[in-house]
Parts: structure tokens; sequence; C-alpha cells
């Protein structure tokens, strides 16, 4: 293979270039195994060649993964017919999805090894959740999440979480929006909490869209406020008052502990208890 021989030369530019065209063209044409090879491929080379991430990269990034294939899913896959063809496209778009991921996470890893952040791109981010929601047979909202809060446009992600509640089982509404609020303030991001939830409620007034008004929401709207202020006790309040609201979800109680310790500088205990921290002393000496 040419690009591999360029490769071995150190002729990292050739490289790129042979495989940024070669997966363009074969993804555009719906060969998505082997484009996201190569997709992958000029990653590896990217790392290899010890190219810095910069805006010229991310544009031929971006071109690859516009390159991915983009196919109409029924809202209700079970409204088909034909079985068959139901599994057909059930697996054609796993396939897309598996493809792409696979791609944009081994760019995220390759950024974040070039100085961009810890995270990574927040560009690549953005794309990753982007597709995901959109090309998923059966959306993974929990994934969706996390690559959008990783990413740089709130916006963006409430126009998805708008999408999504329109189409979502009942119950999942509050849920996917505490989510997304809570994942911001367990990294610390006030600012993009505030700016998601107030688009949203601005985006479901024009859409045909309701805003879930259930008692997680008004812990929502509580929180947001209190953590405006210097309010631990108020804070300590709202998780023992909507504590039958917070644990219909595992993680949140989890993303509260990680707000109280990035807010109001609340120490986690240790699961282990006092052996743990014996543990920890025995480690430190």
């Amino acid at each position: 293979m040419l690009c591999c021989r360029y490769v071995s030369a150190q002729r990292y530019c050739e490289a790129l270039d042979i495989l940024h065209s070669g997966a363009c063209i074969q993804l555009s044409h719906g060969q998505v195994t082997c484009g996201a090879e190569l997709a992958l491929l000029f990653v590896e080379t990217l790392g290899k060649g010890k190219i810095p991430y910069n805006e010229e990269i991310l544009e031929r990034l971006d071109k690859i993964y516009k390159s991915f294939p983009r196919v109409s899913l029924p809202q209700n896959l079970w409204d088909v017919d034909d079985m068959q063809q139901l599994s057909e496209n059930i697996g054609s778009a796993k396939t897309r999805v598996e493809g792409c991921s696979s791609f944009l996470k081994a760019a995220i890893k390759w950024s974040a090894g070039n100085g961009v952040n810890k995270n990574g791109s927040p560009e690549l981010h953005i794309m990753l959740a982007e597709y995901i929601f959109s090309e998923s047979p059966e959306v993974d909202m929990a994934k969706v999440t996390h690559h959008f809060v990783r990413g740089n446009n709130p916006k963006k992600f409430a126009s998805t979480l708008v999408s999504f509640l329109g189409k979502c089982y009942p119950g999942e509404d509050d849920l996917a929006i505490a989510r997304a609020v809570l994942r911001y303030l367990s990294s610390g991001n006030l600012k993009d909490a505030n700016i998601l939830m107030e688009e949203i409620k601005k985006q479901t007034e024009s859409a045909e869209v309701a805003f879930p008004k259930t008692e997680l929401m008004q812990f929502i709207a509580y929180l947001l406020q209190t953590l405006e202020r210097d309010a631990l006790p108020l804070f300590s309040m709202l998780r023992a008052n909507f504590k039958p609201s917070i644990e219909r979800e595992p993680a949140f109680n989890e993303m509260l502990d990680d707000i109280a310790e990035r807010f109001f500088g609340v120490q986690r205990r240790n699961p282990m208890g006092m052996f743990g921290d014996i543990f920890k002393l025995m480690g430190a000496e």
C-alpha cells in the first residue's frame, strides 16, 4: 500500500493526503467499513508524524466526519412491515455508528495528547455526540450527553435535547435534561448549565414540545439558583427534600457529590471508611 511506504519513509504529509482522500471517497460511496479503516489510519498517521492539532487538521477531520453516510430511520422502528429490511437497516446503522465513533474517539484521544485540553478537542466531541444521536437505532442519551458536555456548544446540545423530548418515552424527558445539567455542574461548568436550561425553555416555547413540569425539574431549577451563592446548607436541604426524584437515576447522587466538592469544598467520603484512610496514609509514606 502506497501510504504505508510513505509512512515508513516518514513522508507523513503524502501519506495523510492519500488516506484522507481515500477515506472521503469510500465513505461518500457508502463503503463504511473500508472508509472507517482509512479514517482510523489517518488519525494514527497524525500521531506517528507528531502532527500538531490546528484548524487545518480539524477541517480535514470534519470533512471525513461529514463523509460518513446519514440515513434516516423510521422514528418508531417497529412500524416497518418488512422485518428483514428492518434487520438490515438496524445492522447498517450500527456499522455506521461504530465506524464513525471509532474514528472520532481516536481523533479525540490524539487531540488530547496534543495540548488541546485533557478531554480532547471540544469540536470533535460535538461531532461524535451529533452522529450518535442522529444515526443510532436506539439512542443512548448518556453517551450523547457525555460528549456534548465535553464540547463547547450548549445551544446545539439544547436543540438535540428538545428533539429528543419530542420522541422519547414518558418519564425519559426530565431525566435527560437533569442528566445534562448535572454533568455540566459536576465538571464545574455552571455557565453552560444555565445556558442549556435557558435555551431548552426558549426552544420548547416555539416548538410543539412541552417542557416537563416535574419535581426533578423543580430540583434542577432550585439547584442552579443555589450554586450562584455560597449556600451549602440550602444545597444539603434540597438533596434531602428531593431525594425520591434524585434517586430515579443512580448516577445523580454521585454527580451531586462531585458538585458539592467543586462548589462548596465538601470532601467526598472514602467508601472504605477508616480502612481507606489508613491505606491512603500507608501509600503516602
